[in-house]
C-alpha cells in the first residue's frame, strides 16, 4: 500500500491543481505487506507561509507563494485537450487491470481520503485536486501494491506496463480519455522529484503511482514507481 506525507521514507508525494505543489498524506504504505496501518495523521503547512493550497483546476497560478520560491511558469499549450469531466473507471487492458475510480479530496487536516480495503484490496482513486484525465496537466491517479489478507494490490502489476501501452480513463460524461505510456520511473522516497512529476505540462498527461522498493527490515516501501503517460492525440 501507499500513503503521502513530506517526503519521508514511506511516503509519497501528491500533486495540486494547476501545477501548485502541495503535500498530502494517504495511510497504509509503510505497513507489512498484507496489514493495514493508517498511522499517525499528518498536519497540513499552513499558508501562505510555505505552501499554496490546491486551486480550481485550470486556474493561473499565482507568480510565487509568499515566503516561498516562485511559482513554476506554465508552459504554452499544445494538441487537444477534453473538457472537465471527472473519471469513473480506470482500464489497462495490456496487465489485466480495470478498477472503478474513487475520488480522493482532502480531510480538514490537509491529509488525504483514504480508500477503504475491507480484505481483498481498494480501488485506484483519482486526486480530486488535480486536472481531471484529459484536461491539460497531469492528472494523478493513486493506487495500493498490496492489500489485506496478502492480496494484490490494484496497482500491483504497474511495473509490467510497457511503453506504447493503452491507458484507458472513462468518464463521467461518457468520454473515453487514452493514454500511451511514455515511460515509467523508479524514485526514492527521500530523493522524489516533485516537479518532474506533478509540475505543469503542455498538454494533458496522466500519472499512476504507487509504492515499491519494499524493506522487510524496516517494514517499509523506500520508493514510489510512477507511469508517465500522454493523451493520445
Amino acid at each position: 500500500m501507499f500513503f503521502l506525507n513530506s517526503g519521508s521514507r514511506g511516503s509519497l508525494r501528491a500533486p495540486a491543481a494547476a501545477g501548485l505543489l502541495f503535500l498530502l498524506t494517504l495511510a497504509g504504505c509503510g505497513t507489512v505487506p498484507g496489514t493495514s496501518d493508517a498511522g499517525p495523521a499528518p498536519s497540513t503547512p499552513t499558508p501562505p507561509s510555505s505552501v499554496t493550497a490546491p486551486s480550481v483546476s485550470g486556474a493561473s497560478p499565482p507568480s510565487s507563494a509568499p515566503g516561498g520560491p516562485p511559482a513554476e511558469a506554465a508552459p504554452a499549450a499544445v494538441g487537444h485537450s477534453l473538457p472537465r469531466s471527472e473519471p469513473v473507471v480506470l482500464d489497462i487492458p495490456s496487465i489485466g487491470l480495470r478498477t472503478d475510480l474513487l475520488s480522493l479530496g482532502l480531510r480538514t487536516n490537509g491529509s488525504l481520503e483514504v480508500p477503504e480495503d475491507t480484505g481483498n484490496g481498494a480501488p485506484a482513486g483519482w486526486y480530486n485536486g488535480s486536472p481531471t484525465p484529459g484536461e491539460r496537466g497531469p492528472s494523478v491517479i493513486l493506487g495500493h501494491v498490496n492489500a489485506l489478507g496478502g492480496h494484490k494490490g490494484v496497482f500491483a502489476d504497474l511495473r509490467k506496463l510497457a511503453p506504447g501501452s493503452d491507458v484507458n480513463v472513462a468518464r463521467a460524461d461518457g468520454s473515453t480519455a487514452t493514454f500511451t505510456v511514455e515511460r515509467g520511473a523508479l524514485y526514492s522516497k527521500d530523493s522524489f522529484p516533485t516537479v518532474e512529476v506533478y509540475g505543469n505540462t503542455a498538454g494533458p498527461e496522466l500519472r499512476l503511482i504507487t509504492c515499491d522498493g519494499y524493506d522487510p527490515a524496516t517494514g517499509l516501501f523506500d520508493d514510489n514507481y510512477v507511469i508517465f503517460a500522454k493523451l493520445k492525440a
